[in-house]
């Protein structure tokens, strides 16, 4: 038996070798099947941070953690955030806005999200901690909103934007694709983004879990996209602005590295769609905004990133339009 060991032949050593490895063998096993077997407590305790690309700075707590005021710039509006899908949101609709009013501006600060989100004056505009967030220095006191759909619905308003309709059947058709949006991104987001691309460990069953609700989802965008150009009606909306940094980056292969695993390919109507609104000028520019990196395909064209974003000159200094701003139909 050249290729084992015989009760014969075997000295103490190799038996006690392969004891030892068969040992350390049944404690791997044990310990993942343990990851299955996971009996939850009377009372959780949050004793050790848990994993994962954030886990440094995850805590069952609120509050600051640290004294940092926030800076102000010279506009009215100023915009705390960073360039995540909640972020490009907020910031698509500001470029469509300094698109249809010339004598619109504001001012964009990056919030790292490793961890200046706890600081003194972030928490005391966003108390949940959470990019994006906003001041409107134009009232008295200076308005704050957070949650970046209702930054949105704010700046429409405010701005007479016609991302939001004022008559009521078609704003309530715009607002409810927003709240679906609002929604459903957790599942993509802190479900299956999370399981498949952040986890220390993979996991079968939550990815499957959620990989069924991200497809469900994306076929319930495609039979919208279907029949319509955009996903609330004709003309791209605060709807559009809300879904496109999820669900058409997602389709376009840009977030999570998942574009085979989820077979976006399939979504035909999502990616006509998606491809259409890239083409708008304040998608472009609004997906650089509050980013530290900049984007190098061909559609982007050199448009730079912009870690801050202070005035219309920005872009004109880095030969992206006029500093009056493009018109859009």
């Amino acid at each position: 038996m050249p290729d084992s060991i015989s009760t014969a032949s075997a000295s103490p050593l190799a038996w006690a070798a392969a004891g030892a490895a068969a040992t350390i063998a049944a404690g791997l096993v044990a310990k993942r099947l343990g990851a299955f077997r996971y009996k939850p407590p009377r009372v959780w305790k949050w004793d050790a941070p848990s994993g994962g690309k954030f886990a440094a700075i995850n805590a069952p707590t609120s509050g600051a953690r640290t004294e940092k005021a926030l800076s102000v710039g010279a506009h009215p509006i100023q915009l705390y955030s960073e360039g995540t899908p909640n972020g490009v949101k907020v910031t698509i609709v500001l470029e469509e806005i300094a698109s249809q009013v010339p004598t619109f501006d504001y001012d964009a600060w990056r919030i790292q999200i490793g961890g200046e989100q706890f600081g003194s004056g972030f928490v005391a505009v966003n108390p949940n901690s959470k990019i994006p967030c906003m001041v409107d220095h134009s009232t008295s006191p200076p308005t704050r909103v957070f949650e970046s759909g209702s930054i949105m619905i704010y700046l429409a308003d405010k701005y007479s934007s016609p991302l939001l309709p004022t008559e009521p059947a078609a704003r309530a058709e715009v607002i409810s694709w927003l709240m679906w949006q609002m929604g459903s991104a957790p599942f993509l987001g802190g479900g299956f983004g999370h399981f498949y691309a952040y986890a220390p460990q993979k996991f079968e069953y939550p990815i499957n879990r959620y990989a069924m609700e991200t497809k469900r989802q994306l076929d319930v965008l495609d039979q919208q996209l279907a029949t319509r150009s955009f996903v609330a009606g004709e003309t791209f909306t605060l709807a559009d602005c809300a879904i496109w940094p999820w669900y058409g980056a997602l389709v376009l292969g840009r977030l999570y590295g998942a574009a085979d695993f989820l077979d976006v390919q399939s979504y035909s109507h999502v990616r006509r769609w998606a491809e259409a609104c890239e083409q708008r000028e304040a998608v472009r520019k609004g997906r650089m905004v509050n980013r530290s990196t900049p984007d190098k395909s061909a559609l982007y064209d050199g448009l730079p990133a912009l870690p801050e974003r202070h005035s219309r000159a920005d872009w004109v200094a880095a030969g992206q339009g006029s500093a009056r701003g493009p018109s859009y139909g």
